[in-house]
């Protein structure tokens, strides 16, 4: 496996696992934990378009981590 392919590999199943871990936060109502949960696991998604040159998961995860940095951002 190619050092990019690895390399999305890893930070596409990480942040799956994180994001996970924000909606069992979220869930048992873990807050604000949860929130930092989700932002990393958005981040990495990130990542993955980025490494995959895929725009619409670019697309999708920029504005879902927009959208919950304005949140954060308000309480």
């Amino acid at each position: 496996m190619p050092g990019r392919d690895r390399a999305a590999f890893v930070v596409k199943w990480s942040a799956s696992v994180i994001q996970i871990l924000g909606y069992a936060g979220t869930a048992f109502g873990w807050t604000p934990w949860n929130l930092y949960l989700f932002v990393v696991g958005v981040l990495g998604w990130l990542v993955v378009g980025v490494l995959w040159k895929d725009r619409a998961i670019m697309l999708i995860h920029f504005v879902a981590l927009g959208a919950m940095l304005a949140g954060m951002a308000r309480t």
